[in-house]
């Protein structure tokens, strides 16, 4: 357990531990699970700029890449014993830890459900969500204070060498997959999944360790270097239509910031997932353009993709809900808000996207 290496890492990181200045202000060290160049990263300034600005200077971050003081598969045991004031990564990467995590991280298929990621953020802000989310923590039995920032989606399938057919050939293939519950839902259709850290990806593509990969969508994706690499990509995926990014602070640090700043901490949060979730539209779309002028293909995907993973999706959830309490409760407040809201919206999508798909081929 990570726990028995506290005193082993204490040791390490007294040097690194921060406290409370003696004039009032914070100043939080934050480590990444990514390294310093990522836009999701630069989002993560943008939000502690925002923070810094909003508390006139008496709370600040400083963003830390992977592995700087913890190892990355550490970090939410390391923030939760306070060897490191914050985190961030994606809340499904913990869901060895609790099932739940999915369902805040990346549920898949849209919780099986139909919910996109504007949809989830409806169900975060206005029905429930958020209460379940600091709710979570707890469950975990983690003492952590967790902050949604980057909602995005949907996620590409991956890039993949040659093209795929079917998922009989998708079947041949060793590829990355998201760790959790995404990851072991591949496996269960099938699919050599291999969960990695997003640094270890391109080397284990080079070296034939993996065959094909994921890791979000165009603009991540080209900042990675996939192209330099594979050139047949697939933005169609169910794995993660939704997929959020989070900053973990220490409850006890947490608790040293005032009402106050804790409040416009909750305010640039908010800020932050409608610049995530915004912003990856227009950035998204000017690198998918890049990429193909790279000479990537851009594929679509095989039908029975789409049935196989959902099948095994359901059955995975349902498992989880029969097993686990709080993933039960969750899921049926996502299946409530979906029921309600999931019939209009995404019949209203069903036209936006055919007209944008007219739109797309008057440019061909």
């Amino acid at each position: 357990m990570f726990k028995s290496k506290v005193g082993l890492l204490a040791a390490a990181v007294v040097a690194f531990s921060s406290s409370a200045m003696a004039d009032g202000h914070i100043h939080l060290k934050i480590q990444s699970v990514l390294n310093s160049t990522g836009s999701e990263v630069g989002y993560v300034r943008d939000f502690a700029e925002d923070v810094a600005a909003l508390t006139d200077g008496r709370v600040t971050m400083e963003v830390l890449p992977g592995g700087s003081v913890v190892p990355n598969s550490d970090l939410i045991d390391a923030v939760d014993a306070g060897l490191i004031d914050g985190g961030f990564a994606w809340t499904h990467y913990w869901s060895g830890k609790h099932p739940a995590a999915m369902l805040f991280g990346s549920p898949i298929a849209g919780a099986g459900l139909g919910i996109d990621n504007i949809a989830w953020l409806s169900w975060f802000h206005s029905a429930g969500g958020k209460e379940l989310y600091d709710q979570l923590w707890d469950e975990m039995d983690l003492n952590v204070v967790g902050l949604m920032l980057q909602p995005v989606g949907p996620e590409a399938l991956g890039w993949f060498k040659e093209p795929i057919n079917s998922m009989d050939d998708f079947r041949k293939l060793r590829f990355r997959a998201p760790p959790g519950i995404p990851g072991q839902t591949y496996k269960d259709i099938g699919v050599a999944a291999v969960a990695m850290g997003g640094g270890d990806i391109l080397p284990a593509l080079e070296k034939g360790v993996i065959d094909a990969a994921e890791w979000c969508c165009p603009e991540p994706d080209r900042d990675f270097g996939f192209q330099k690499v594979l050139k047949y990509y697939y933005l169609q995926g169910l794995h993660q239509n939704v997929v959020n990014a989070d900053m973990y602070i220490n409850g006890d640090r947490w608790n040293e910031i005032s009402p106050r700043d804790q409040r416009a901490i909750h305010v640039a949060a908010r800020a932050a997932r409608l610049d995530s979730m915004s912003n990856r539209i227009y950035a998204n779309g000017i690198a998918m353009a890049d990429l193909l002028e790279q000479g990537v293909q851009l594929m679509d995907t095989p039908d029975d993709y789409f049935v196989e993973f959902m099948a095994a999706a359901n059955a995975t959830l349902q498992k989880n809900a029969d097993e686990n309490a709080f993933f039960a409760e969750v899921w049926a407040s996502q299946r409530d808000f979906a029921e309600k809201a999931v019939p209009f919206w995404s019949g209203a999508q069903s036209s936006n996207a055919k007209l944008g798909l007219a739109f797309a081929k008057t440019l061909q």
